[in-house]
């Protein structure tokens, strides 16, 4: 299987870095210490960080003939709407296996899957593995059809995918060459991952959304992936994780969450979502507070996007509703 492929080109490049001075300044630092990098902002489908990821597993799933994608996540998977976007893009049919079942009409990121042209398979109460091992079932009865479909990895994370948040690091080093602190949510592990490989472990604070298990395994094999390291024993790298934002569960909305929504809202015009962003906000806000990140030192928060999603979530009302 071709991994050493030339990236396809599916969204914008660079995006752009903004301050956030108000912002800045409520969480503890200096005005112009806080920075966002705009991954909400990638153009395909509603953008987010999962288009990087996909300019290269979609490489490989061309190079290998594939004429249909098939992924799994979440009921308000970002990855599974990009994906569902990058196939009508490519003319490539898509497959999302998505956990729980129909529930209603389609809102948020289930009714763009569905405007994009994607095939949803409800997938019940199954954990990533699971879904995981359905998509690959699924793909084996197309074969036996004659159809060609390529399994791309839950939330796009392979050593694949992960090359796109290396060439994200790239960008942010060219963008703010300085930069001490870069906070980015983390589900299954892959953005995480290219941020830590070009950017070392010191510099990326990865917040944990309770997406996955192992997750320290998971980011850990990507990176001996990217190192080109499968053959060293004994490797590890002590990377920056904050597990404390998880709260009840990856798509349960925590009050902590949802004050951030609120504060990135009212004080720089920006909406995050309640899985993701939110989560890392408030990973940087607990990491102000116990002096990890220091007035005056270069910050980053990745906005990794996900926002369709916030207009699916059942608490909604409660995050926009005025207290």
């Amino acid at each position: 299987m071709p991994e050493r492929v030339e990236p396809l080109v599916l969204g914008s490049w660079p995006t752009p870095l903004e301050p956030a001075p108000r912002l800045s300044v409520e969480l503890g630092l200096l005005p112009g210490d806080l920075w966002i990098k705009r991954d909400d902002l990638t153009g395909l489908g509603g953008g987010g960080n999962k288009v990087r990821k996909l300019q290269y597993t979609c490489a490989v799933a061309l190079a290998n003939g594939a004429t249909t994608l098939i992924t799994c996540g979440a009921t308000q998977s970002n990855n599974a709407r990009l994906t569902a976007a990058a196939g009508a893009h490519l003319g490539l049919d898509v497959v999302l296996v998505l956990a729980g079942g129909p529930d209603g009409p389609p809102t948020g990121n289930l009714a763009l899957d569905e405007l994009f042209g994607a095939t949803v398979v409800w997938a019940g109460d199954a954990d990533d593995i699971e879904m995981d091992v359905r998509a690959k079932e699924i793909a084996g009865d197309l074969l036996h059809r004659g159809v060609v479909a390529e399994v791309l990895p839950y939330g796009g994370s392979s050593v694949a995918g992960a090359r796109g948040y290396a060439d994200c690091a790239r960008e942010l080093l060219v963008q703010a060459p300085d930069l001490e602190h870069v906070v980015v949510a983390v589900g299954s592990g892959g953005t995480m991952a290219g941020l830590v490989h070009v950017l070392g472990a010191t510099r990326v604070l990865g917040v944990h959304t309770g997406a996955v298990a192992d997750l320290l395994g998971r980011v850990q094999a990507l990176l001996d992936g990217l190192a080109g390291s499968k053959a060293r024993s004994g490797g590890h790298t002590e990377i920056r994780l904050d597990m404390d934002q998880v709260g009840d569960g990856y798509s349960h909305l925590t009050a902590g969450v949802r004050e951030t929504l609120r504060l990135a809202a009212r004080t720089e015009g920006i909406v995050l979502d309640p899985i993701y962003t939110g989560r890392a906000l408030g990973g940087l806000q607990t990491a102000v507070a116990h002096g990890e990140v220091r007035p005056g030192q270069r910050t980053v928060l990745l906005h990794s996007g996900g926002m369709p999603g916030l207009f699916g979530h059942p608490d909604f009302g409660s995050v926009a509703r005025i207290p």
